[in-house]
Order: structure tokens, then C-alpha cells, then sequence
């Protein structure tokens, strides 16, 4: 599978953007689907997660309510809608597809294949 993010930009703090990974094939039933983070001179954090049948997600505390994943089966797409942005959230998003088991959802060595990133910058 190739992985296509999309949708970064600059927002104020407050605002909404919605980021998209566009998959080769079918994610649905076949590949958990996960969102990092990375800020500069920092490691690639956790931030949403998506289990193979859509029937589950995950996300890192600090998105909690703010964020959500989902996935548009129809357009082997992965979106992570991001609304009341903060300056903290600024940093490179990358999608990942993986065939992890639930306890690796939140590690990137859960997933083999990774999208090229996509970079968010919310000013204060």
C-alpha cells in the first residue's frame, strides 16, 4: 500500500483543519490506520488510531474531543478532522497503515508503511 497525506496549512489557534490520506488500495477490514505527529527536534508521537473495521479508534489524551478519525471506504481514505487547534499541535502529521495488534496502536513500530507528512501550523 502507498499512503498520500494532505490538508496541512496555518490556522490561528481555535481553528479546524482536516487532514486526508489517500490509500492505493483498500484500508477497510485490512489495515489499522494511525496519525503521528512530529515537532521539530522532537520523536513521532501518537495522536489517532482506527481499527480495521472502523468499529474502533484511539487517540493520545491531549486530542481527546478535539480530534476524530474516520475513514471513507468508497475513497480508501483516511480523514483526522482537527478542530480548536492549539500552538502545541503544530508540527509534521503523517498517516500509517499497519497490521498491529491493538496493545501497538500507539507505537509507529505498529505500522510498515507510512505517508510522506504533512505539515500544521497553528499560530497563537
Amino acid at each position: 500500500v502507498q499512503l498520500q497525506a494532505s490538508g496541512g496549512g496555518f490556522v490561528q489557534a481555535g481553528g479546524s483543519l482536516r487532514l486526508s490520506c489517500a490509500a492505493s488500495e483498500r484500508t477497510y477490514n485490512k489495515y489499522v490506520m494511525g496519525w503521528f505527529r512530529q515537532a521539530p527536534g522532537k520523536e513521532r508521537d501518537f495522536v489517532a488510531a482506527l481499527s480495521r473495521n472502523g468499529g474502533s479508534t484511539w487517540y493520545t489524551d491531549s486530542v481527546k474531543g478535539r480530534f476524530t478519525i474516520s475513514r471513507d471506504n468508497a475513497k480508501n481514505t483516511v480523514m483526522l478532522q482537527m478542530n480548536s487547534l492549539k500552538p502545541e499541535d503544530t508540527a509534521v502529521y503523517y498517516c500509517a497503515a499497519g497490521n498491529t495488534i491493538v496493545s501497538q496502536v500507539r507505537y509507529p513500530s505498529g505500522y510498515h508503511t507510512w505517508g510522506q507528512g504533512t505539515l500544521v501550523t497553528v499560530s497563537s
